[in-house]
């Protein structure tokens, strides 16, 4: 059975939601209150509360809070894993193509023979 990292499920998880992507595309311009990720979403509060919760949970994002107002930040470095991992599934797909393309091109040639 595969090995799996619990939290590179995080991860994918929280990247899974177009609104979550869309919450750390904007983070990505700079921190942001929780009010105004909440206005472009179209969603309530408490929905986006949630988004956010899971952003956090992965570590996706920073939530910091100054007496009613809460602050988000996106993470970057968290996203290391996620990328390490399919840099590593890359080297794996491309050596398997590689191996394919060789295994064509000796069948052509010994059926060409």
């Amino acid at each position: 059975m595969t090995k799996h990292d619990p939290d590179l499920s995080l991860l994918f998880h929280a990247l899974a939601d177009p609104t979550r992507r869309s919450i750390l595309t904007r983070l990505a311009e700079g921190p942001a209150r929780v009010t105004e990720l909440s206005g472009p979403t179209g969603l309530r509060l408490p929905t986006v509360m949630r988004h956010l919760s899971v952003l956090e949970e992965a570590g996706l994002i920073a939530t910091s809070k100054a007496g009613r107002v809460r602050t988000c930040a996106v993470v970057p470095q968290a996203l290391e894993p996620a990328r390490s991992w399919l840099d590593a599934q890359r080297a794996i797909w491309e050596s398997r193509l590689d191996r394919l393309d060789a295994f064509v091109i000796n069948a052509m040639k010994e059926r060409q023979e």
